[in-house]
């Protein structure tokens, strides 16, 4: 029906009109209600299978560190001569994952000190060369690697040998 169609109806056909309308609505408001339910159902159940891989993905990397499977961010970096910080994940041994450096870096990075500089290295070639030769991990004054959770502002300095590394591709099992 058109505005102006509508603007020449009686309030009693205007009424009428819109009783007609809303009984035809009715089923269709009903359906979309059994819909809608039907697909919080399911949408339950894959957030519950989706906390549970979850649970048994933590589960998996923490036996993995435990066992020293996956290296500690020390074994790594004593072994790794070359690549990207990217290519790897980084998870806490308390499970949580993290990446490296400050929160919003374009890239992420390790601070290596020799007691009097610090050197930011932003991949594994370059902080290999420097741990080698005697460079440890941190700031002067302050030892530790620089982690943040991912997707957070959140940073915290933390103990290299707590937090373990694995390679991308092993990241869903």
């Amino acid at each position: 029906m058109s505005d102006d169609g509508a603007q020449s109806l009686a309030d009693a056909d205007l009424e009428a009109q819109l009783n007609l309308i809303r009984a035809r609505m009715r089923p269709l408001e009903e359906d979309l209600q059994a819909l809608r339910t039907e697909r919080d159902v399911l949408l339950t159940e894959a957030r519950r299978r989706h906390r549970q891989q979850s649970r048994e993905s933590r589960r998996d990397v923490k036996e993995a560190m435990r066992s020293g499977a996956i290296p500690a961010f020390t074994d790594f970096i004593e072994s790794a001569e070359a690549g990207a910080f990217s290519d790897y994940i980084y998870t806490l041994k308390t499970g949580g994952q993290v990446e490296l450096g400050f929160a919003g870096a374009k890239a992420q990075s390790v601070a290596l000190t020799d007691g009097r500089q610090t050197t930011w290295a932003t991949d594994l070639a370059e902080s290999h060369q420097r741990f080698l030769s005697g460079w440890d991990l941190g700031t002067p004054g302050r030892p530790g690697l620089r982690v943040h959770f991912s997707g957070t502002r959140q940073e915290r300095l933390v103990d290299p040998g707590q937090v373990f590394v694995r390679p991308q591709s092993k990241a869903s099992g």
